[in-house]
């Protein structure tokens, strides 16, 4: 049964993720292109560094969201469930992997249901493109009622489709089905890529239309092709290996989206990043908010509940030192300082300007 495919690969994606190499290495983010400069007099104290953000009405006590992962299984469930209590204890986001199973099951609602344990939390749902455009709006608007969710992630995944011996072919009417969603959505609607990143041209199209939040997502981390490509160990036709590094570098499409698009955008860094001085380059180049999935996933894996809680302590220490560092009290103030970018991030960031 399709119902019983899609949730044998939720697990067989979860899986991989843990026990497989599913960062190639010539993955590259290109955050190392780029150095903060330091502030010898930084005139504030530690405690004068402000973490806090708006997004989706919710303040958050830190721009930071864990981007989802999973969902449609038991095992699912526990890791959205332990996530969902480190994102409320901490205020920040928390996105959820794909509805789809929901879509064809309304049963497995309950694995993706973590508002028990997140009253208070910024919950965004998710579902792909080609999925949404099978389910149609009212379904759609449905999948995210039922999780009492405050948003939907509407996730881009062409790449990830043709690694998948039976994934989608057919990406026609894309454009089409965005109008519809931000009409039905009101603002509570977040575009995001899967690894692969948005170009300067696809985002300014997306906010045309009205979209006001999009997730970049780019290459540097977790390739959802090359995950792909693990699954299908019967060589069935799907993307070669060298796609596994395809994509635009996360800094490369964080910086060339804002540069294009200016402040009339809610942008969301996400895709290879893995620690809080990454987080901090992120908002140097203009994100509002840095997501992270995979070190996540990791945490909650091996020591549960409370290591991903301590990753994510880390990483706010973390941003709060460099922040001071570099003189700034905020991640406003943070985007305006100088900063130093290299000439293989600079070349990408010329050439993707239109």
């Amino acid at each position: 049964m399709v119902e019983e495919m899609t949730a044998r690969r939720k697990d067989d994606h979860l899986e991989l993720c843990a026990t497989q190499e599913v960062e190639p290495l010539s993955n590259k983010t290109l955050f190392h292109r780029v150095h903060l400069v330091h502030c010898a007099m930084p005139e504030m104290a530690l405690a004068e560094a402000d973490l806090s953000c708006q997004w989706f009405g919710k303040k958050l006590k830190a721009p930071l969201l864990i981007t989802g992962m999973t969902g449609g299984t038991e095992r699912a469930l526990a890791v959205n469930q332990a996530l969902a209590r480190v994102a409320e204890k901490h205020g920040i986001a928390l996105g959820l992997g794909s509805q789809r199973a929901m879509g064809e099951r309304d049963e497995l609602a309950s694995t993706f249901a973590v508002r028990n344990v997140a009253p208070n939390a910024l919950i965004i749902g998710n579902i792909g493109l080609r999925q949404a455009a099978e389910l149609g709006i009212d379904r759609v608007r449905r999948l995210v009622e039922m999780i009492d969710a405050d948003a939907l992630a509407l996730h881009l995944n062409p790449a990830q489709e043709l690694a998948q011996p039976e994934g989608d072919r057919d990406f026609r009417g894309g454009y089409k089905l965005v109008e519809a969603l931000v009409e039905a959505f009101e603002g509570r609607l977040l575009v995001k890529e899967t690894g692969c990143g948005i170009s300067p041209k696809v985002a300014k199209r997306l906010v045309s239309l009205g979209i006001e939040s999009i997730d970049v997502s780019g290459l540097g981390g977790t390739s959802w092709i090359r995950v792909e490509q693990l699954r299908n160990a019967a060589g069935e036709e799907g993307l070669e290996p060298e796609f596994a590094s395809w994509g635009i570098p996360t800094a490369a499409a964080i910086a060339s989206v804002r540069r294009s698009l200016g402040p009339m955008l809610h942008l969301v860094a996400s895709g290879g990043i893995r620690n809080g001085l990454e987080v901090a380059k992120a908002l140097a180049l203009g994100a509002n908010i840095a997501g992270m999935a995979l070190p996540f996933f990791k945490a909650v894996s091996s020591g549960g509940e409370a290591a991903a809680s301590a990753l994510l302590e880390q990483l706010m220490r973390t941003l709060k030192q460099t922040l001071l560092l570099c003189g700034a009290r905020n991640a406003e103030e943070l985007r305006r300082k100088p900063k130093i970018i290299e000439q293989e991030l600079h070349s990408w960031l010329e050439q993707l300007q239109e």
